[in-house]
């Protein structure tokens, strides 16, 4: 192990080996990192402090990067030993993306492979490394985004595990498939977007003009990714979170600049596109996504492409005719990111396999969780872009004990953008303070 400094914390880096499959314990291994975070003066004495581990959003996101005592990791480093936790495939833990997963071998393979960087395998993870760091004490779980979905497994499966939950912006449906998900997504999405032009005007024609400049002419970025008119409609993801919209209203006020050969997209404009398109960081975010949702219920089968035929207003056509203002997609994978995004092209193949699985086993038990002893504490979103509010509240009806902080304050980044009060909330909430 080895640990160094920032402001106001000690870190140290942890390695750990656990089973691909957690059912073949016997068989392939691969390597998981964590980072511990300790504040300084808890460094200096030695306090023994209860563990809180970190459960990233995503799928397929590493875990965020701080310098010192950041956010809400200021509030935990008061009273925890954090755990910030690369799930597996991201990060520092084994990544799984375009240049290593050839080393399975062929789609198929690969397909096989990432099977196991589900929920399931995750809180699994979880109960191996947590005995080596609290000597078996049971530990705190703070899960955003698809880091709830892990904290709702894990209080499915390993309660024992748990001293408190709480979750950020991600209390899952415990039953919806694919298909429920994104047939309540896109009237959320719809609604971020009527906001974003009521707020900016201006945009909805900038949006068509830059829509209707892709639609005539193939646009490549810098990093090879092929901007078209549906990739451009998922700069939308930004819409989610609390500048959001600010972030998206600036990138496209700097599209266009003349030159000799007439208006053209500016390198201002492609460069931060790229940068919120690709996928190079987090392509099991893509590969993965749809799966996340499947629970033995038949194929997830691009289930965000075929529902979006439902609302045909987020047809790009519509804007382009001038008959309606472009609007803008959300978290929503669909089979042409494969041939857009050079981080993804490699994986279109094993992305079908994927969304072809029928055998998906189930994440949440509903019985368990009406049975729950362990204090849990969430944070739902009033409108959140990502996660329907109305399947959170459901699933918090059925979790025993759950309390629910139902807030328009924040968006779906409320964790990173609320600095320590959401953490300060949620651990009031779940010891009954308030």
């Amino acid at each position: 192990m080895t640990s160094y400094h920032q402001p106001g914390v000690v870190l140290t880096d942890h390695h750990f080996t656990v089973p691909l499959d957690h059912d073949d314990p016997a068989g392939e291994r691969i390597e998981l990192y964590g980072r511990e975070v300790v504040s300084t003066a808890a460094a200096r004495t030695g306090a023994d402090l209860p563990w809180l581990v970190y459960l990233e959003g995503g799928p397929g996101c590493s875990v965020r990067r701080f310098t010192g005592a950041q956010g809400w990791l200021a509030r935990a480093v008061q009273e925890y030993r954090v755990l910030l936790l690369d799930q597996r495939g991201t990060g520092r833990s084994t990544p799984a993306d375009r240049q290593t997963l050839p080393l399975r071998g062929g789609p198929r393979e690969q397909a096989a492979y990432l099977a196991h960087f589900r929920a399931d395998s995750i809180v699994r993870d979880c109960e191996l490394i947590r005995p080596r760091l609290t000597g078996g004490a049971p530990w705190t779980v703070l899960g955003q985004s698809f880091g709830g979905c892990c904290a709702t497994h894990y209080l499915s499966t390993a309660p024992e595990g748990l001293d408190t939950v709480l979750i950020t912006g991600g209390l899952p449906s415990l039953d919806a498939t694919a298909d429920d998900v994104y047939r309540a997504a896109y009237p959320r999405v719809r609604r971020k977007n009527e906001a974003h032009y009521a707020r900016y005007p201006q945009d909805v024609e900038r949006a068509r003009r830059i829509a209707e400049h892709l639609a005539a002419h193939r646009t490549v970025l810098p990093n090879g990714h092929v901007l078209t008119p549906e990739a451009f409609q998922s700069l939308g993801i930004l819409l989610g979170g609390g500048d959001g919209s600010h972030q998206l209203h600036y990138l496209l006020e700097n599209a266009f600049v003349r030159t000799p050969a007439g208006p053209a997209l500016s390198d201002t404009f492609q460069e931060s596109a790229q940068s919120c398109l690709s996928f190079a960081t987090r392509p099991l975010y893509a590969v993965l996504h749809e799966a996340i949702y499947a629970q033995g219920d038949g194929p997830t089968d691009w289930a965000a492409e075929r529902v979006r035929k439902e609302f045909p207003d987020f047809d790009p056509a519509a804007a382009l005719a001038g008959d309606a203002p472009l609007l803008f997609t959300g978290e929503t994978i669909h089979p042409w990111h494969f041939d857009t995004d050079p981080a993804l092209r490699p994986l279109r193949d094993t992305a079908e396999l994927l969304a072809a699985r029928t055998d998906w086993p189930a994440l949440y038990d509903a019985s368990r969780l009406a049975a729950n002893t362990v204090p849990v504490a969430a944070a739902v979103y009033h409108d959140d872009m990502y996660v329907d509010t109305a399947h959170s509240l459901a699933t918090a009806r059925t979790i025993r004990g759950l309390r629910t902080w139902v807030t328009d304050e924040f968006e779906h980044d409320g964790v990173r953008a609320g600095g320590t009060r959401v953490l300060d909330r949620l651990l009031s909430l779940a010891r009954d303070e308030i």
